[in-house]
């Protein structure tokens, strides 16, 4: 029986060419696609993939919020994180939110169907790069401030990060705005932060986002 197969990235072109290159495999097959956060979740639950290729970068929640809330309905789903963040942070929030393997999209090609393979036997997979750093957090600690936020925590610094309004994540990741402004509060406690563009600072900091633009003095 051949593996079948998700993908979740917003880019067209992106998923056409992973679809390119499973194609060549004769024990892979494509199932279905997603573009944004809501489409992979409900595509998912219709099709129940064997493994879900996912980018976190997904519009809408992102990534982290997906594999949470398939985790949720699904304990035994096979989450394959698929993305261009090689910071080991987002790995290890990919893990403990459910993911079953990790790969960054500068790896050799041909490692992204072995790394299906893997997840779908029930193994965990894992880029050599980021296992090296995971296993170095581990044992010399963490210095990077974003770890001590919470995994919603996260989810909803990298939000903002982007440039989403509370009234936007809170539509998003499907909680009220009160829950979503409280959650801000307590970031910017945790963090130190005062305003808007020190968060997008300290995002650009640690990767969580491209160079940040200029940005206003108050949120």
């Amino acid at each position: 029986m051949p593996i079948r197969v998700m993908l979740a990235d917003d880019h067209a072109v992106v998923r056409a060419g992973h679809r390119f290159l499973l194609d060549q495999e004769n024990d892979i097959i494509i199932v279905a696609e997603a573009d944004d956060s809501d489409s992979a979740y409900h595509q998912y639950l219709t099709h129940a993939p064997d493994v879900l290729v996912l980018d976190l970068s997904l519009p809408g929640a992102g990534g982290l919020a997906v594999i949470r809330r398939i985790v949720t309905r699904d304990p035994e789903a096979k989450i394959l994180v698929f993305t261009m963040h090689d910071e080991v942070l987002y790995a290890k929030r990919a893990l403990e939110a459910g993911a079953r393997g990790y790969l960054t999209k500068d790896a050799d090609p041909d490692l992204l169907p072995e790394a299906i393979r893997q997840v779908a036997r029930g193994k965990n997979y894992m880029a050599d790069a980021i296992a090296r750093q995971l296993v170095a957090q581990y044992t010399q600690g963490d210095d990077n401030p974003l770890a001590l936020l919470t995994q919603r925590e996260f989810e909803i610094f990298c939000l903002a990060a982007e440039g989403l309004s509370v009234q936007e994540i809170a539509a998003n990741l499907h909680i009220s705005y009160k829950t979503a402004a409280n959650y801000m509060t307590r970031i910017k406690q945790k963090l130190d932060l005062n305003t808007l563009g020190e968060l997008v600072r300290l995002a650009f900091l640690h990767g969580v986002v491209g160079k940040p633009a200029s940005v206003g003095k108050a949120e």
